[in-house]
């Protein structure tokens, strides 16, 4: 089994209930009070963490409109716009990170970011930031997950688009700088993304391949997939969250609103439970339920020196009797004794 994880107050591992993440991304629309309401609905809904994004436009990318610098594809939901506006667009301004971490803790969240270059990291660790998350699209950049390293901080790595090998050249390169608290996140890097491409058996090859605890980043609309994601094992799950799906904020399109993920916490804390163990045989709260089973009793009084036939002994419920494949022990045997209507049948009827 691997070894339990600790995020702050929480313990990371297959014993509890998945690690809940609610992601705000851009969500907030530039605006720090939207930013504290998604706060405030978070923490209601009873999740672990709110996660934040610390980058600047610059620091992704640079003010070119060419090709190759826009999105292109027309099924995004960011076709049109240059890789600058939408950065700019969606960032969370530093000078809010210190306030936000301080609301969200004060709410009982763990409040932590994904960096996207060392100078973020750099600026993380000054707000003492409990973990990192490395974003799939960055999941290859080995100088920024060293500089995760360092801190010497658990790490989340989303893996969407990864091949096996990329996978396996990330985690071998973390363990040897050190690292031993790593989470992977299955992810699918399309936004929304089609539950079909999900691909959740996948789970349970890669904590054998990786040796580490696997979670879920989940882009898809709905709950479905994160509860159905429990079932194979995962330890964590982010979602993106935002106040209103159709407030035309960068990712709001993709994310859960209020009511939605406070569901969500609610079904993945079920179905966590439900896993329980290998089991057979009555649970405690069958033992009852044991009395309603089939079993044979005398239906008809029965005279002494009379037989037992098939008209006066049935299968009936309750189930007090002896069980049903003892039939053919009794049939056209002779009793001893008066056997009254509504008598279970036991062995001491022949005596």
């Amino acid at each position: 089994m691997i070894k339990d994880i600790k995020i702050g107050s929480r313990l990371i591992g297959e014993g509890h209930k998945p690690f809940m993440i609610a992601e705000m991304s851009g969500n907030h629309g530039g605006k720090i009070g939207i930013a504290k309401k998604i706060i405030d609905f978070v923490a209601k809904s009873g999740a672990d963490a709110i996660k934040l994004q610390t980058y600047t436009a610059d620091t992704m990318t640079i003010d070119l409109d060419r090709g190759e610098f826009r999105v292109n594809d027309k099924n995004s939901i960011w076709f049109g716009k240059t890789l600058y506006e939408l950065y700019q667009e969606a960032y969370t301004p530093w000078e809010w990170h210190e306030e936000l971490f301080n609301y969200a803790e004060k709410l009982g969240l763990i409040p932590f970011s994904t960096p996207f270059d060392s100078s973020a990291v750099d600026f993380l660790e000054n707000l003492n930031a409990a973990c990192y998350k490395i974003a799939s699209f960055e999941n290859t950049d080995l100088d920024l997950i060293e500089r995760v390293i360092k801190t010497g901080k658990p790490i989340i790595i989303s893996t969407g688009m990864s091949e096996i090998g990329e996978i396996s050249e990330t985690v071998n390169f973390a363990r040897a700088k050190g690292c031993q608290d790593l989470v992977l996140l299955k992810c699918t890097s399309s936004y929304p993304a089609d539950p079909l491409d999900a691909n959740l058996r996948t789970i349970p090859h890669l904590r054998e391949l990786s040796g580490c605890h696997i979670g879920l980043s989940d882009h898809s609309l709905g709950i479905g997939v994160s509860v159905a994601s429990i079932a194979f094992g995962v330890t964590v799950i982010e979602k993106h969250v935002t106040l209103d799906r159709n407030n035309g904020y960068v990712d709001s399109k993709f994310s859960m609103e209020p009511e939605e993920f406070r569901q969500l916490v609610i079904e993945t804390a079920v179905a966590h439970q439900a896993l329980g163990n290998v089991k057979y045989g009555f649970t405690n709260s069958e033992n009852q339920s044991s009395l309603h089973r089939r079993s044979l009793y005398i239906v008809e009084d029965i005279e002494v020196g009379s037989k037992i036939s098939e008209s006066n002994m049935r299968a009936i419920r309750p189930g007090l009797g002896l069980p049903i494949k003892f039939r053919s022990h009794f049939l056209e045997k002779t009793v001893r004794r008066k056997i009254l209507r509504g008598t279970p049948v036991t062995w001491e009827i022949l005596q």
